[in-house]
């Protein structure tokens, strides 16, 4: 079994619903046991230009999972999750009803086509970071250290719900 961390986020639609529907599914599925459900935030949203304070607000988290599925494997379930219940991928970093990043998976580092490990933006992110520390507070993000550490440096701010 392997750690992996995942960050949900939904900004769209009945978000609360959305969210436990879609952490409920992750719990379900063969080879993942979920381990740990961070509380809920709320942050702005953050588009390619910066923070939109027009667009709706996220309601973001973190669920820790142990898993046998390889990272490719543990993604294509991911973007099943979010597909089911209605993402669509129009516009880079647009609004969305659901939204599962694979932060991180053991301390594995990969980079591919479709998939870079740890997620590249999640060191930068408070509203990933928070969540996470309030789980597993002695995690640290391959490559870059101590959550704790780099949730004090995180300029984005979020609000615990």
């Amino acid at each position: 079994m392997t750690r992996a961390v995942i960050a949900y986020g939904a900004n769209l639609g009945d978000r609360e619903a959305t969210i436990d529907a879609a952490a409920h599914e992750l719990a379900e599925t063969d080879g993942v046991e979920l381990v740990g459900v961070s509380p809920v935030y709320e942050s702005a949203a953050i588009k390619l230009d910066g923070v939109d304070h027009d667009a709706p607000g996220y309601l973001n988290g973190v669920l820790l999972v142990e898993t046998t599925l390889q990272p490719h494997a543990l993604l294509d379930v991911l973007q099943r999750i979010e597909h089911a219940h209605g993402r669509v991928r129009e516009e880079r970093w647009g609004d969305r009803t659901l939204d599962l990043d694979l932060i991180a998976y053991g301390d594995l580092e990969l980079h591919d086509e479709r998939l870079e490990l740890p997620h590249p933006r999640a060191w930068q992110r408070a509203f990933v970071l928070a969540p996470w520390h309030d789980v597993e507070p002695e995690a640290s993000l391959p490559g870059r250290g101590p959550i704790a550490a780099l949730l004090a440096e995180a300029s984005d701010e979020v609000r615990r719900r």
